[in-house]
């Protein structure tokens, strides 16, 4: 715990952000964050509260009573072991995390939740800039070699463990950069690139080796120029496990009228674009909401990361539209705790202007000659089934209207892993389309082959998919060696 009276006599204090006329014009971190003074009030408000149901909110189990508790004493060295002991990269977190552990606070019942994830980012970024996270290899190889097959948060989690654990690790990512969805699904002013080329520096030492522009998959495929295709038979032949830990890629379409007109695309096809010229790359015929009246549609991470970048691109105006019913700006506490609740959530892309609107179903995309022109919409009512007790979605009567569009971006989730892939590997699947593994050893149906993150669960969260990592490292360190020393 903090300081014994401190929830009583501290207020939760939320990091500060630089101006939204001063950040749109460029695309760089803009979170400022807690200095050592603010961190250990934070800190101190943490509650001795007997069972952290913070802990148990946090997908990966931090221990998030014990490093608030040593930050109020600044002990930052000790805070910052206590929290690599749960998490490799709390430095993607701690950005990027949505922090259901918030929710999950004691103190959230009736108060302000401690600001565990500004604390986090805090201890991390502390760490860093004193030099205390450095290599840990192995004091020993064990001789058995494993294939990591994706390079997000999944796969790397997975590739650090097995690496530390003796193991020699290869990572094979499509993309011309390392990093998944960590480097070209979020845009770098919620998360900087050169966190993520540090941590490769590291890994590297580690004994990790990371292969970039390689597709795994049938000789068949069709794959970008410029790819190296190798097949799984020949993963299988070399390495002793393969660690299936790619995104869920498939995206969500709309297939309504209209659909192929140009200026229809899909948000990560649009977030992707921007990154890779961010990171230098020279792209023909990039996407670009410049003097455009944009529209997103979905409601989530994705559809805001949208409009963040809509807006940076100087768009005429941004609209988020979302299919789902307005939910209410405070939740009702006694009924969700502390469980993550469904209120309305503002970004911080939201703050720096935007248009939304709730219970819109899209019927048709219109335009003149093959060219996006204006979106067609309806408003729709949520009604509760009696027989079924499912909410069912009625389109109301003469609800119809247009909205100017010259892009519309597509930010309705994912739906599966590619099916290329696992076709390839033989890999049986779910009812969802993704590989059947369960957690407790996370192994498929193939021989040697395992699976982790989005590829196992569906599409989640940067933190859910680091836990996979984790845990399916555990497993696979187990199956090679018959006992492991790993966490779970």
């Amino acid at each position: 715990m903090g300081k014994t009276t401190g929830f009583l006599e501290f207020e939760r204090l939320n990091e500060a952000y630089e101006a939204p006329a001063s950040r749109l014009k460029h695309y760089k971190e803009f979170v400022l964050a807690l200095d050592d003074k603010q961190a250990q009030q934070q800190g101190a408000r943490c509650m001795d509260c007997g069972i952290p149901f913070c802990t148990n909110g946090c997908p990966v189990n931090n221990i998030i009573p014990d490093w608030n508790d040593l930050v109020y004493r600044q002990e930052w060295k000790q805070a910052l072991a206590v929290l690599h002991s749960t998490n490799n990269f709390p430095e993607f977190t701690g950005r990027v995390c949505p922090a259901p552990c918030e929710a999950a606070c004691t103190l959230n019942i009736n108060n302000d939740a401690v600001g565990i994830k500004s604390i986090e980012h805090a201890i991390i970024d502390k760490g860093w800039g004193k030099g205390w996270v450095v290599p840990l290899p192995p004091k020993k190889k064990t001789g058995k070699k494993v294939a990591v097959v994706g390079s997000g948060p999944a796969g790397l989690a997975a590739a650090q463990q097995l690496a530390r654990a003796g193991h020699s690790v290869r990572v094979f990512e499509k993309s011309n950069r390392i990093g998944g969805l960590l480097r070209y699904g979020i845009p770098d002013f919620k998360l900087d690139k050169s966190l993520i080329d540090r941590r490769m520096t590291q890994m590297e030492a580690e004994g990790v080796e990371f292969c970039p522009s390689t597709y795994i998959g049938a000789a068949t495929d069709k794959v970008e120029d410029g790819l190296t295709i190798i097949t799984p038979q020949a993963l299988q032949k070399e390495f002793d496990a393969i660690v299936m830990a790619g995104g869920a890629e498939a995206p969500r379409d709309l297939p309504v009228p209209g659909r192929e007109l140009e200026g229809v695309h899909f948000a990560m096809d649009f977030l992707r674009q921007q990154n890779k010229v961010n990171a230098g790359d020279r792209l023909n015929g990039q996407t670009l909401a410049k003097g455009k009246h944009v529209i997103v549609i979905g409601g989530g991470d994705t559809g805001s990361d949208c409009v963040g970048t809509s807006n940076r691109q100087g768009a005429a105006s941004v609209t988020q539209i979302e299919l789902m019913s307005k939910l209410p700006e405070q939740e009702d506490k006694e009924l969700t705790w502390p469980y993550w609740p469904a209120k309305l959530r503002t970004s911080s892309s939201h703050a720096e202007g935007c248009t939304r609107d709730w219970s819109i179903t899209t019927k048709s995309f219109q335009g003149e000659k093959g060219k996006l022109e204006k979106l067609v919409g309806t408003r729709v009512e949520w009604v509760r089934d009696e027989a079924t007790g499912q909410m069912k979605m009625t389109e109301l009567k003469d609800s119809e209207f247009e909205l100017q569009a010259d892009l519309v971006l597509l930010a309705m989730g994912f739906v599966s892993p590619v099916a290329p892939v696992l076709d390839a590997f033989g890999l049986d699947r779910d009812a969802r389309g993704n590989i059947r593994a369960n957690t407790e050893d996370y192994r498929t149906n193939i021989s040697k082959v395992f699976a982790a993150g989005d590829m196992r669960r569906g599409q989640s969260l940067v933190v859910w998919a680091i836990r996979e990592g984790r845990q399916c490292a555990r497993a696979v360190d187990e199956y090679l060696m018959g006992e492991t020393v790993l966490p779970r």
